[in-house]
């Protein structure tokens, strides 16, 4: 008699057969199923996000035999491939969900920082994420209840347990932090450049340096 630790096992690699039989069937199409849909960045981390869902739902993958494909005839694509591509819609889903919070993270930050973060545009999120990534824990978990979740003070103090005027003030600090890292990152915007290092001094409106 077999005990649970070489039954779990068995039923392990037994679904390990399983995964990586539905996997040489599958990633090709969905591969080129989310290439026609998704973004190209988007693509590699779709498809494999898609994986992992499969990967932990092996059971319910209509078509595909309890048994193991270790020797035995590979998965009937047309079995199994609806039902993929399902998981692969709803994973592209979530990962539009996903940017679009960035997005509007990004939006938000822009509109109430005076404009600090505009320099960063809507392509690249890196100077935003580096920015958010020097806020203490707390503070940062503040303004992405903030911006993502859409919370008020009231409300972020009930999941933080801090206060909502301390909310208020911690929410008000981080912005103007975020404002300065984002403004190094991007540079001084129109209308607040510095005579540093131009040969000109401003203030006497007719372009000749003050004496």
């Amino acid at each position: 008699m077999e005990s649970m630790t070489e039954t779990e096992q068995r039923a392990t690699r037994d679904q390990r057969a399983r995964f990586e039989a539905l996997a040489r069937v599958v990633t090709e199409p969905l591969h080129r199923y989310l290439l026609r849909r998704a973004e190209p960045d988007q693509v590699d981390d779709v498809l494999s996000e898609t994986l992992l869902v499969l990967w932990r739902r092996i059971e319910d993958v209509p078509g595909l035999e309890a048994s193991g494909y270790v020797s035995g005839p590979a998965p009937d694509p047309d079995a199994v491939l609806p039902w993929c591509y399902g998981v692969a819609r709803g994973c592209l889903a979530n990962a539009r969900r996903a940017d679009r919070r960035r997005r509007s993270l990004l939006e938000r930050l822009t509109w109430t920082v005076a404009g600090a973060a505009r320099e960063t545009g809507d392509a690249d999120h890196t100077a935003l994420h580096a920015a958010l990534a020097q806020l203490r824990a707390l503070d940062r978990e503040v303004v992405l209840l903030w911006a993502y979740e859409e919370l008020t003070p009231s409300r972020i103090a009930e999941v933080t347990g801090l206060s909502a005027n301390a909310v208020s003030i911690r929410l008000h600090r981080a912005k103007k932090k975020l404002a300065a890292q984002l403004e190094r990152k991007t540079g001084p915007h129109p209308g607040h450049e510095t005579d540093e290092g131009q040969g000109t001094a401003t203030g006497n409106g007719n372009g000749r340096s003050s004496r």
